[in-house]
């Protein structure tokens, strides 16, 4: 059964130019390819917003992390917001100069310091390779506030599909080692569960489109080093494993409804609720994973609008979308 009736109209010429690839060890180099050809396609960033590319220290005995730096040319001297973005790619893809336009949005609308880091992707590095590179950045970040001129007490995280899932993780990990603290996590339509891989009873409804459940079984199994669903599974690797989720920091949540990770997503909402952190949570109808790709259509504007004005309240700036 197909839930191609249930697109958003407007969002199929998006599926039109966008082939659903099921992902193997096969097909991964040729991928990885796509995505980065796909660069040239970016628009430029905006000449009020100054990049550059850093390598800071990696986790102990691992690689130095190379990470883009994004900041407003004329931003303020005192300290800033500051955002941790983990781009996503099924933990064995992706860059961070793909969401490099986001990054450099947020740095001009929120006068931000923002910083995402290139962490060491799968099957080459399983877990907790990614993790502990995106805690290096967090440390690094907390390290140099006062010489990048971020505030220390306003680093929110946030990321896409994987790097959604991977801040999750994060902000687990912050929270459990007690050295540092966000003050939001912005997740978006996040990568949280490899149970989801194997699910039997999971509706045809989720994940016919984009990345469907073939890739995901695939890039759980890479990042794990084992089968997804097995039961030593850690949760600073799938968040959704973690027995407890209270201490988080307040949380934005949104996926599409046809997203494969539409059940997870919203389990892992109700339970952050539950436990007593704050959340906003929202779910956009007829929309297929990575649909605000197409900004033409009303639906993915409608996140855009939503996810800014989430990322100002979790920062405490003022922001008029």
């Amino acid at each position: 059964m197909s839930s191609r009736h249930l697109v958003d109209p407007e969002l199929l010429p998006f599926l039109e130019s966008f082939p659903t690839i099921n992902i193997n060890a096969e097909n991964l180099p040729a991928v990885r390819e796509m995505n980065r050809a796909g660069l040239a396609l970016l628009p430029p960033l905006p000449e009020t917003a100054v990049m550059e590319e850093r390598f800071i220290p990696g986790p102990a005995g691992a690689p130095d992390v190379r990470v883009k730096l994004y900041r407003r040319k004329d931003g303020a001297k005192g300290p800033r917001p500051a955002i941790l973005h983990l781009h996503g790619g099924g933990y064995i893809s992706g860059n961070p100069e793909f969401m490099g336009p986001q990054c450099a949005l947020w740095a001009e609308l929120f006068d931000a310091v923002v910083v995402s880091p290139a962490y060491r992707l799968a099957p080459e590095t399983s877990y907790p390779g990614n993790v502990e590179d995106a805690y290096a950045a967090t440390a690094w970040m907390n390290r140099e506030a006062a010489s990048l001129g971020l505030d220390p007490a306003r680093i929110a995280v946030t990321g896409e599909s994987a790097g959604g899932g991977l801040s999750a993780a994060l902000a687990l990990l912050v929270r459990d080692r007690g050295e540092y603290r966000f003050c939001h996590q912005q997740l978006i339509f996040p990568m949280l569960d490899d149970r989801t891989a194997v699910r039997a009873d999971l509706s045809p409804m989720y994940g016919e489109f984009i990345w469907t459940n073939g890739s995901n079984h695939f890039g759980w199994a890479s990042l794990l080093g084992q089968p997804p669903g097995s039961p030593d599974v850690s949760p600073y690797a799938a968040a959704a494993r973690a027995e407890s989720l209270a201490g988080l920091p307040p949380t934005f949540i949104s996926t599409g409804a046809l997203d494969l990770f539409t059940e997870e997503n919203l389990e892992y909402a109700r339970r952050l609720m539950a436990e007593g952190v704050p959340v906003e949570l929202h779910v956009y109808p007829g929309a297929p994973h990575a649909y605000m790709r197409d900004m033409r259509a009303k639906v993915s504007r409608t996140y855009m609008r939503d996810a800014l004005a989430g990322m100002a309240r979790g920062l405490g700036v003022a922001f008029e979308g």
